[in-house]
């Protein structure tokens, strides 16, 4: 199967089913000196895994990670990094009715159109499952560019359905608000305004109880950044973070900055102010903008601004309620699909969205490096 690898200075393959016996990812191009250990991929992994609060899939995988190779006495060498992540809780039993059904909404149909066949046990390679490998390369990725270049990437939820949380300073959002509520106990939707977060909670568990799901919106932000990142033709970096979180199951869209907004405003209103001096108290004043409408990318390339990216995850398409459909030979028939879904994908995609953007900063940093030195 083709299409299994990312990156190009930093590259990263995935590999594993739904309900095979575990998920693999090789990291490619790390560099030597690196401290990692499994704790490392911990953290993140227990932010994506399943069963995590009463809101998400009830299947319990412990999501516990294996270095295999590329680390010696707590130190990346510079060999590639091999990552195992078993799978533990697979009821494969739960799809056997579906074998010969598909699903409204997956990928079953394409699957078998471009195949000929299809791995029918909770949408094998298609399956979000497959984006643990993604996070244990992304955890690996955001480490690295936490010691290159001071790089943090910070996801939340800002819309669920029609419950909106308007951020006005997203780049200043924490993982612990992100993470917890003021009360210091978690926040199962990720949304760091805790009325919104609130209200999105009833609102998925009002979903849930209908036996449907419901759609919503990510925000994730890039901070410490340095300008000059990415290619000016095809490799632009907003077109490297498109893919990157375009090829996240159920993502439906991106934009960044002021995204479509840009279609109701002037050239005047939408241009942003070239100013110096910018930067936190202490440091080296840098040339910078007064607002960040461009999210921190112009010409494809990181102008030193936080990367603000909104990215659209659709409602989870497997529904315990009847739905109708069509038999692989074509023969009407309805369809219930068993097994544990999320009824909101959002809580669980932010730690995803946020792997993949770790992901491409560290490979164009690198690009960069070897470029300039």
């Amino acid at each position: 199967m083709a299409g299994s690898s990312f990156g190009h200075a930093f590259r990263v393959t995935t590999a594993g089913e739904s309900h095979g016996p575990a998920n693999v990812v090789i990291v490619d191009g790390c560099p030597p000196g690196l401290a990692l250990s499994e704790d490392d991929l911990r953290v993140d992994l227990a932010r994506r895994r399943p069963g995590q609060s009463a809101l998400v899939s009830q299947r319990r995988e412990s999501d516990e990670p294996e270095i295999l190779s590329g680390v010696f006495e707590g130190q990346t060498t510079g060999a590639p990094i091999a990552v195992l992540i078993r799978n533990q809780d697979a009821r494969s039993q739960d799809y056997d009715e579906i074998r010969a059904l598909y699903r409204p909404g997956h990928a079953d149909f394409t699957f078998d159109a471009k195949y000929g066949r299809r791995d029918h046990r909770g949408g094998g390679r298609s399956s979000a499952r497959e984006t643990v490998a993604r996070v244990a390369a992304g955890a690996i990725a955001r480490k690295l560019i936490g010691d290159l270049f001071g790089g943090a990437v910070v996801g939340f939820v800002s819309q669920i359905g029609e419950v909106v949380a308007d951020v006005a300073a997203a780049e200043a959002i924490t993982l612990e608000e992100v993470e917890r509520f003021p009360d210091g106990t978690p926040n199962p939707v990720r949304c760091p305004i805790p009325d919104k977060a609130r209200a999105m909670i009833e609102l998925v568990e009002r979903v849930r109880r209908e036996q449907d799901s419901i759609g919503g919106v990510a925000t994730i932000v890039a901070k410490n950044v340095p300008a000059g990142l990415g290619e000016p033709v095809f490799d632009k970096l907003k077109a490297d973070l498109g893919k990157a979180l375009l090829s996240v199951p159920a993502v439906m869209g991106v934009e960044y900055g002021v995204g479509f907004a840009c279609a109701r405003m002037r050239g005047s209103e939408c241009n942003d102010v070239f100013v110096a001096g910018v930067g936190s108290e202490g440091a080296e004043p840098r040339i910078g903008t007064r607002t960040n409408r461009h999210g921190g990318m112009l010409g494809g390339i990181s102008s030193g601004m936080p990367i603000v990216l909104r990215v659209a995850v659709k409602p989870t398409s497997s529904l315990s309620r009847e739905q109708e459909t069509v038999t692989n030979a074509g023969a009407a028939a309805t369809i219930r699909t068993r097994g544990r879904h999320d009824p909101c994908l959002l809580p669980r995609f932010v730690p995803v969205g946020e792997a993949m953007v770790a992901l491409v900063l560290a490979d164009h940093y690198l690009r960069q490096r070897g470029q300039r030195g």
